[in-house]
């Protein structure tokens, strides 16, 4: 199963393995605070694209296309299925405020859920 959960959110046993999946590191996140099994920045959206996109929801569709294809050629996507492969939940751990975000657009990639863009 995979999930989304912001970090600052706290932690619970239902996350499984959680995995942070931005670029840059949340702020006023301690370490410990956040519980992470691993900070998977390569996965984040390019600096470029998290620029432009500065979670305007009006652009979230544009967005969404293009990290997708970001996602189609990004190596660490195969870290992430692996992680997904050997444990039962895996969350994907952000910091964006909105539900509009790139946690949102990588679980449903994973799923297979995302349009071919």
């Amino acid at each position: 199963m995979i999930r989304i959960k912001r970090v600052y959110e706290a932690p619970d046993d239902g996350d499984g393995f959680r995995v942070l999946v931005d670029r840059v590191w949340p702020r006023g996140i301690s370490k410990e605070r956040a519980n992470l099994g691993e900070w998977l920045k390569e996965v984040a959206p390019s600096t470029e694209l998290r620029k432009w996109y500065a979670h305007e929801e009006e652009k979230f569709p544009l967005f969404e296309k293009k990290y997708v294809a970001e996602l189609k050629k990004n190596p660490a996507v195969q870290r992430l299925r692996k992680l997904a492969s050997q444990h039962k939940t895996l969350t994907l751990v952000f910091s964006a405020k909105s539900p509009l975000n790139q946690a949102r657009v990588l679980s449903e990639f994973l799923r297979g859920k995302t349009q071919e863009k």
